[in-house]
């Protein structure tokens, strides 16, 4: 098989770097691109943003003439809903399909309109409410120093999640594969909403652990990942 690239995208206040230690848990033709927004990782200079729509037309600019070559879109709670949105933009675009759509930590797209406002919430609710997500690094949650700093990176992401209302849009034809935690609000009833946004009967697969799930998981989604890549 030729290579294949697996563009990841971005959790709340993730960047590029959460995703380093795929590679090794994925087939050795799947190259892991990971991708960054404005505020976040190699992008950290860039003025953040607070609408998801905005983000995936950036990660679009990123990522489009990289498409001619075989391709997935893996996303990650926040990173989910983009990657919803980026292949949305990429049939719109009339570019390459990807070959495949892994979503994890996320209820579909048409279930997430009742959201909390995590984001406007006073600044100690707000910290014990990320807490409760996990994947914030105790070391970061412990120092004040770097709270501050990514305080405003992680009210500008939740703000983008918070906002955005699915416009009920015509499915696409892209097989889809959904990851969710049996131990978070993600329940499956709605992860299952995802099978709105594609015509192909979607692939579900439920997994131990918290919010970050992933983590605890990654020889297990790399090995999900490559068989769905290799058929």
């Amino acid at each position: 098989m030729k290579s294949l690239n697996l563009f990841c995208l971005p959790f709340a206040g993730g960047s590029f770097y959460a995703y380093r230690e795929f590679e090794k848990y994925v087939a050795s033709d799947i190259r892991i691109i990971g991708t960054d927004i404005p505020g976040h990782g190699r992008k950290i200079a860039e003025p953040l943003l607070t609408d998801i729509h905005k983000m995936a037309d950036y990660i679009w600019e990123l990522v489009r003439d990289d498409l001619h070559d075989p391709y997935a879109i893996y996303g990650h709670s926040m990173g989910a809903t983009l990657a919803y949105l980026l292949a949305k933009k990429i049939f719109q675009e009339n570019a390459p399909a990807p070959r495949h759509l892994f979503v994890s930590g996320s209820p579909g797209p048409s279930g997430g309109n009742e959201k909390e406002e995590i984001h406007q919430l006073p600044k100690t609710e707000f910290i014990r409410k990320i807490t409760e997500y996990g994947g914030t690094p105790k070391e970061v949650l412990a120092e004040e120093e770097l709270m501050n700093f990514m305080e405003p990176i992680l009210r500008a992401d939740f703000q983008a999640v918070e906002t955005y209302h699915y416009a009920g849009d015509t499915p696409l034809d892209i097989p889809v594969t959904v990851m969710a935690e049996s131990d978070d609000r993600t329940c499956q009833d709605e992860a299952m909403k995802w099978q709105a946004i594609t015509t192909q009967e979607i692939t579900f697969r439920e997994f131990s652990g918290g919010h970050f799930f992933i983590f605890e998981h990654l020889p297990e989604i790399g090995k999900i990942i490559s068989q769905a890549l290799t058929k």
